[in-house]
Formats: structure tokens, C-alpha cells, sequence
């Protein structure tokens, strides 16, 4: 195995203990049971396991109900909805369909996400959102239907919205106001610049870093951070995706929070065992555990 495919070295345990508000332990290499059992080791001690589809939304919801450290969210992810009307195999298509499941495959599979919202274990709603780098336009209307259908569903069971936004910042807020955000709002992976953090803290929206962050080119990034409100930002791996740097294009893993979570306090001007006591609380606050 070369470096670039190495799983990186564990990094300097926290100060503290902190949550990972986003991680897909589903396409992670080895079991669950490790991953937390490292995690833990430097101060990562829950995480927030999340559905992208009916299939990983169940698997969520099964081991969260496993795990005590865990916690889920159940949704369709916004580019699986177009793929599901379209019937497009391939997935998250800008090409048009194939066999169409259409809009009753929708429906029942909205239901399904619905059936998991309301059990006690599963703490969230997403990822759902609008996607609108990876989907064209013949997807978007089924992606705005699934976005409200989502939205309606976490309002009704008391569950925090996780959202997915990209490249689509003015279409989320404004059907956010259109259809009232669920008294908890997540932005994952938050993509926005510094005047849309301002947007998201006037309505009491959390906004959660990855580990982008800390890439050379994500200045906007960092300026948003910067006048986030620090009880409003959680901290996220979105693993194995947005490995930090100076680990970037390896798998990333829940362990690595630490890596972020001290880029962050770097930025917030914020020494770093106060600013994992804030994301610890905020976290449990966004998530209602």
C-alpha cells in the first residue's frame, strides 16, 4: 500500500471530548467497533451516523441502536431522489433516465425515511438538501419535492435537519423560509462564504467544518468560520471523505477530528480545550442527546 492509500497516524488526543456530527462509518474500511474504539482513544467520543438512501438509512438506524456512542440520521440524499424518479442505475446522473421509477417509487421510499424518523435512536433527518453540482436540471424538481417532503418529516417527529447545499446556498435558504426550518438545522459540511454565515446565525442554523477547512484554497471557508457564532459550529469528518491536511486524498476516519477541530480553534482564536467543550455541547444540543 503507497502512502497516498495509508490510513494516516492517529493525531495527538483532544483536550476534551467531542462528537463527529457526520461521518458515513458505512463505506469505511474495517468494523464499527474499531473505528469508535479509535476515535475514542483521542477524544472522539460519539458520532453521527448518516443515511444517504433507504438501504444505508436502515443500516444506520440499526447501529445506532447497537452502539451507544452512535447516533442517526435517516434520509434520501438529494441526488438519490432524482435517481430514484429517473430510474437512472448509475446514480446522481446529469444524463436523463432510464427505466423511471417515478414519482409513487419516491413516495415509498419518503415513507420508509418517515418510518425510521420516529424511532427514538435516530436523532436526525438528512442528509437532504439540494444538490446542484451533481444533479442537471431534469432532476431538480424530484430534489426540491424530496427536500420539503424531508423538512415536513423531521418538523413532525422533532428531529434535527441535516442539510446537504451544494452549489445551491440561495435555493436551501429560501425554501427553508418558504417551508419554516425544524427548530434544529444543520448545514454539513458547510459550504458557504462569510455574509451566508451571517444569514445562517441570525435564524439560529448550526454550521458544521469538515475537514476542508483546512485546504490551501478554502480561504471563504475560514472567513465564515471566523464570524460563525461559536455555539452554533459543530465539527465533522463527512469521512471517508475531506481528509484534512496535510493528509488530503487519504481515507479519512473519525479519529482524525482532532486534526480539524485544531485548524478550527486556530481560526476562531480560541484555545483549543474551549473550543472542543463548545462543539461537545452544541452537538448534543443540535442532535437532542
Amino acid at each position: 500500500m503507497s502512502s497516498k492509500e495509508a490510513a494516516p497516524p492517529l493525531p495527538e488526543p483532544l483536550l476534551g471530548e467531542v462528537a463527529d456530527s457526520h461521518t458515513h462509518l458505512d463505506m469505511q474500511e474495517g468494523t464499527v467497533q474499531a473505528a469508535l474504539d479509535k476515535a475514542a482513544s483521542v477524544g472522539v467520543t460519539t458520532v453521527v451516523q448518516v443515511g444517504c438512501d433507504v438501504t444505508g438509512s436502515q443500516w444506520a438506524a440499526d447501529t445506532a441502536a447497537t452502539y451507544a456512542s452512535v447516533h442517526a440520521t435517516v434520509a434520501l440524499h438529494p441526488n438519490e431522489a432524482p435517481r430514484i424518479v429517473l430510474g437512472d442505475p448509475d446514480g446522481w446522473s446529469r444524463q436523463g433516465s432510464r427505466e423511471a421509477g417515478g414519482e409513487p417509487a419516491l413516495d415509498e421510499a419518503l415513507g420508509e425515511i418517515d418510518r425510521l424518523a420516529a424511532l427514538d435512536h435516530v436523532k436526525g433527518v438528512g442528509e437532504t438538501g439540494l444538490d446542484h453540482f451533481r444533479t442537471g436540471p431534469e432532476g431538480m424538481d424530484a430534489q426540491e419535492r424530496s427536500f420539503r417532503a424531508h423538512i415536513e418529516i423531521a418538523k413532525r417527529h422533532g428531529k434535527a435537519l441535516v442539510i446537504h447545499d451544494r452549489e445551491a446556498h440561495a435555493d436551501v435558504l429560501r425554501i427553508l423560509k418558504e417551508e419554516g426550518a425544524p427548530e434544529r438545522t444543520v448545514f454539513h459540511c458547510y459550504s458557504g462564504d462569510a455574509e451566508m454565515a451571517q444569514v445562517c446565525a441570525e435564524q439560529g442554523y448550526f454550521m458544521s467544518f469538515a475537514g476542508n477547512v483546512t485546504f490551501k484554497n478554502a480561504a471563504p471557508l475560514r472567513e465564515a468560520l471566523a464570524v460563525a457564532p461559536a455555539e452554533l459550529v459543530l465539527v465533522e469528518t463527512d469521512a471517508p471523505f475531506l481528509t484534512p491536511a496535510p493528509y488530503r486524498g487519504r481515507p479519512n476516519a473519525p479519529y482524525l477530528v482532532p486534526v480539524t477541530v485544531r485548524a478550527m480553534a486556530e481560526v476562531k482564536g480560541m484555545p483549543e480545550e474551549a473550543l472542543t467543550e463548545a462543539l461537545r455541547v452544541n452537538t448534543a444540543r443540535a442532535f437532542g442527546y
